[in-house]
């Protein structure tokens, strides 16, 4: 690099941290000024010889994470200056020791929470899953470590250009599962937004791309639509003496192929891509109401779906997000959703969890935040499994939508969405919990495993008798309910051990056997069992009765001898079988000639994924598993983003070859109007058209429309985009779509 190049990246660099001063000129002082500096200093010293993969200066990156912080969450000096460190301990030889001789230790913490765990982990413990956790742990003392994560985390996003594509789609994968969910409970929509629409980008790079240019090329007419729209309303904002701001919104890439997915429908059949957000100039004490007037005025123009009406402000989101969401009818027969909200709840909607603490005043929604923040803590201080069972339970429990139910008295309890009575009993009191035996949901008796809805008025009706019981764990899905349920049962089996092990020892003196450690771990063996723990506590149960263990001991008196050789003998018979056993015909054609692996491509045995049912010339991944060798996974698999997430060490390139003398079985499902002789005109086409193999069809109409599941064999991806095309032009049918999952 030449001095003049040299030159101009220094400039920029300063440019940059200039930028960052400006942003924060309102929120520091001059101390706040040297802290910010001096952490900036540390940083380019520390990133000085370091350049990031598309050859730009290491230090951008944390200027960028720093501006993030600093402008799109709206955090302070500390963090900034954090921020700005946050690779250091990690990429350099500065320790957490120096940090917090030089900061202090208010930011060491924050930047130990920040630092990845270092060390050898088992392959298959997900490494990123126990990051995540670290950083969770962090999170009950100081949620900037959260913040300054995400700020982090979409950066990387935003420059993932240069990265190999493998790369791209783990880290897309990992931030679809664990970070943009994330951010959406702590209240930061846009940056939730931003990582989702980026994710995509990178892990259905076509669907993106087509979604972009459909939302580009029906923009323009959109945003004419929506000012004629919001012009009628403005006028009579106006005329009520409101100070307010309209704003138009495009929905969000991700969430228009997430509906599209979910209803089963193109980019033109969603009809509202687009809506209209008017943020009002109000005081707090007068907010709620102004936002009703609002909602008043804007149902006396257009005609409101009354199935549409999202009330976020009389009861505000877990995250303090709070808001008036309807849709209505506007001109020509479109829908469009109107927003309705106040300028505090504007900046909390963006800001989040940072904008509380500006609005301190209103302590609804600090609580609510800090309520959730004391669920993390509960989880983790309760929590003695895996990493990986831990993210799992914390996606379920905490990134859950919810639903909002009442105790007897009226008292308000917000619960995940799927939540049962033993859940709410659960959050009520672990001791309410543990002695539940039964629930009444709105005066009537209902099962403990009864899906709670919001509204409901929960009693639950306890006894001092009552027991946790093992099928209580099918029943709930909070993780307080499920630790709680299962430190009792842990404790009861425990009781219950103790007695069975002076059950044995008496039932083993009682014939004569002396129970000594050797027989019963020959016992344990013996009933194929994990401990000897298990063991006791079968006898306690009265599972293993005296006429099991007579039988044990008979096969004991055999001699060890015997029962080795039968072992042997067993296995070698077995070995025989194998080898004088013809391969199948399957082996000849050879799947492993179709599907090559890795970087060389080479020819490895595997088995195709049931989850998503994969054929040649889909986009696939090798996913090595613990015990079945290799599954061949869809892109698009309902698992991909969890496998690719969380085990990106034993995903592999897979690559096909050849669809030669192979047959997929694929599940079509096709819906439209019924008509008469469609079943006949769908079969024609398919067997005697085409000349395709059809396994199975169920048609069912309802009301004149009709859906159905339709199994053809096909020979590859080519020939299953024919068999579509074809399905989609019989009259009366208007969707053909591949079924991924069983």
């Amino acid at each position: 690099m030449t001095e003049a190049e040299l030159e101009l990246e220094n400039k920029e660099i300063d440019k940059r941290f200039q930028s960052l001063l400006r942003i924060m000129k309102d929120r520091v002082d001059e101390n706040d000024k040297k802290l910010i500096r001096k952490a900036f200093d540390l940083a380019r010293d520390a990133h000085a010889e370091v350049r990031r993969k598309s050859g730009e200066p290491y230090i951008l990156h944390p200027l960028e994470v720093a501006t993030i912080v600093a402008r799109e969450i709206g955090l302070g000096p500390v963090s900034v200056s954090a921020a700005l460190i946050h690779d250091v301990v990690e990429d350099s030889e500065y320790t957490l020791e120096d940090i917090d001789r030089l900061f202090g230790d208010e930011i060491a913490r924050i930047i130990d929470g920040l630092t990845k765990i270092s060390g050898v982990f088992d392959q298959n413990i997900s490494l990123q899953a126990e990051n995540f956790r670290k950083m969770l742990l962090t999170l009950s003392d100081d949620i900037r470590v959260i913040l300054i994560k995400l700020a982090d985390r979409l950066h990387n996003m935003r420059t993932m250009e240069s990265m190999p594509s493998h790369k791209q789609v783990k880290i897309a994968s990992e931030t679809l599962y664990l970070y943009a969910p994330l951010a959406h409970r702590i209240g930061l929509y846009n940056i939730k937004t931003e990582l989702e629409d980026l994710s995509l980008k990178y892990t259905e790079p076509e669907v993106y791309r087509d979604i972009v240019l459909n939302i580009k090329s029906s923009e323009a007419g959109e945003i004419k639509y929506l000012k004629k729209f919001s012009s009628v309303i403005k006028k009579s904002l106006k005329k009520e003496g409101f100070d307010f701001t309209i704003k138009e919104r495009t929905k969000s890439i991700y969430s228009i192929r997430k509906k599209m997915i979910n209803q089963g429908v193109t980019f033109d059949e969603i009809y509202d891509k687009f809506a209209i957000r008017i943020i009002l100039s109000s005081t707090p004490d007068h907010e709620k109401a102004d936002c009703w007037r609002v909602y008043s005025i804007v149902t006396d123009h257009y005609r409101p779906n009354p199935e549409r009406l999202r009330d976020w402000i009389s009861a505000p989101k877990a995250n303090g997000y709070e808001s008036l969401h309807t849709t209505v009818m506007g001109p020509e027969g479109h829908w469009v959703e109107v927003q309705i909200r106040s300028e505090r709840m504007d900046e909390v909607a963006e800001k989040g969890y940072a904008a509380h603490w500006k609005y301190k005043e209103d302590a609804s929604g600090v609580n609510k935040l800090d309520m959730w923040i004391s669920r993390i803590r509960e989880m983790l201080e309760n929590n003695d499994g895996s990493a990986l069972e831990f993210v799992d339970e914390f996606k379920t429990d905490l990134f859950a939508d919810e639903i909002y139910v009442f105790t007897p008295k009226g008292d308000l309890k917000i619960l995940p969405v799927n939540a049962t009575p033993l859940d709410f009993s659960f959050n009520i009191h672990t001791d309410i919990g543990l002695k539940t035996l039964g629930a009444k949901v709105n005066g009537r008796l209902v099962p403990l495993n009864y899906k709670l809805h919001s509204g409901d008025q929960v009693e639950i009706i306890t006894s001092l008798k009552q027991k946790p019981k093992e099928e209580w764990l099918n029943y709930v899905i909070t993780s307080k309910a499920k630790a709680n349920i299962k430190s009792a049962l842990k404790s009861e089996q425990k009781e219950i051990a103790g007695d069975g092990r002076e059950i044995l020892k008496r039932k083993l003196n009682y014939i004569k056997v002396k129970p000594s450690e050797s027989l019963i771990q020959e016992m344990v063996k013996y009933f194929r069992l994990k401990n000897s723990t298990e063991l006791f506590y079968k006898v306690g149960m009265g599972v293993i009765d005296n006429a099991q263990i007579k039988e044990f001991m008979r096969d004991q008196s055999q001699g060890f001898y015997s029962y080795l050789k039968n072992r042997i003998l067993g296995k070698s018979r077995k070995a025989e079988k194998t080898a004088l056993k013809p391969p199948k015909e399957e082996d000849d054609k050879g799947k492993k000639k179709i599907l090559v692996f890795g970087n060389e491509e080479t020819e490895l045995d595997y088995k195709l994924a049931k989850c998503c049912n994969p054929i040649a010339g889909d986009d696939v991944f090798g996913f090595i598993t613990a015990s079945e060798g290799i599954k061949v996974h869809h892109k698009n698999c309902p698992n991909a983003i969890y496998l690719q997430s969380n085990f990106a060490r034993r995903v592999i390139k897979a690559k096909w070859i050849s669809s030669e003398q192979s047959e997929f079985a694929i599940v079509l499902v096709i819906r439209g109007i019924d008509t008469v002789g469609l079943v006949n005109k769908v079969t024609q086409i398919i067997s005697n058209d085409l000349n395709v193999n059809i396994r199975s069809i169920n048609i069912a109409g309802d009301e004149g429309i009709f859906e159905g599941l339709i199994t053809v064999v096909v020979r590859d991806k080519t020939h299953l985009s024919t068999v579509i095309e074809k399905l989609k032009v019989v009259e009366g049918v208007t969707s053909v779509e591949r079924r991924y999952a069983e």
